[in-house]
């Protein structure tokens, strides 16, 4: 899943994108409050979450998390703070934050958390995702039908992953692309179909449907259920 972390401290935030995408993550970085701002009330931006440091220069943090809000852009944030600044977090949460991790800041709590939003943010609330006979394990990045084991890619996992937490709703091409790929990263024409290909291989030709000149959608039910 695609976030946007917005950190002006070039080492801290330099650890943190490379330690969510280890985790799995695919982030962008922003390094002050106004690019910030930009990129989360941009029509149709791609993000799943943001990471949102309070102590942005040139905007305010807590301004930006103002204005998200009352746009109505309801994107999960998440905020990070220092551990004596109990005012500010308190702020942050009242202001619309979802939820906040204290610095110094543990990467697997981190990551652990902004599953847990993004699960939040679309009705999930248990920690594996199940559609059908499929299970996908985010933390794990595992994935069983039935009982079967199926190996995937890094991109195959990450396309599954945004069609089970949309399941039963139909994501265009374009939309399923801005969740698998960040700035400056290359996209062939066709990856989307390249990947569906291959998920239809390993899982199954009966779960993902093709929606003829709109996209693609994960059934929620077996077709003639």
């Amino acid at each position: 899943m695609r976030i946007l972390l917005a950190e002006d401290d070039v080492l801290l935030g330099d650890g943190l994108r490379a330690g969510l995408r280890q985790q799995g993550f695919v982030v962008d970085w922003v390094r002050d409050g106004l690019a910030a701002e930009r990129e989360l009330c941009a029509p149709g931006q791609p993000y799943a979450a943001a990471v949102l440091d309070l102590g942005l220069p040139l905007k305010d943090g807590l301004d930006v998390l103002a204005r998200l809000r009352h746009e109505q852009i309801t994107l999960p944030v998440l905020v990070l703070t220092a551990r004596d600044a109990v005012p500010e977090r308190i702020r942050g949460l009242d202001l619309g934050a979802d939820d906040y991790v204290v610095k110094p800041i543990d990467l697997q709590e981190l990551g652990a958390r902004l599953r847990a939003l993004v699960r939040r943010a679309h009705g999930q609330t248990q920690e594996l995702l199940r559609v059908q006979d499929l299970v996908l394990d985010p933390a794990a990045r595992t994935v069983q039908r039935g009982a079967r084991p199926v190996p995937l890619s890094t991109r195959e996992f990450d396309l599954l992953q945004v069609l089970m937490l949309a399941a039963g709703r139909v994501l265009s091409r374009e939309q399923l692309a801005q969740q698998l790929y960040s700035w400056g990263q290359e996209v062939e024409s066709n990856a989307i179909e390249v990947h569906v290909h291959h998920l239809r291989r390993k899982l199954g030709s009966d779960l993902i449907q093709t929606v003829r000149g709109v996209g693609y959608v994960l059934m929620r039910e077996a077709s003639g259920a």
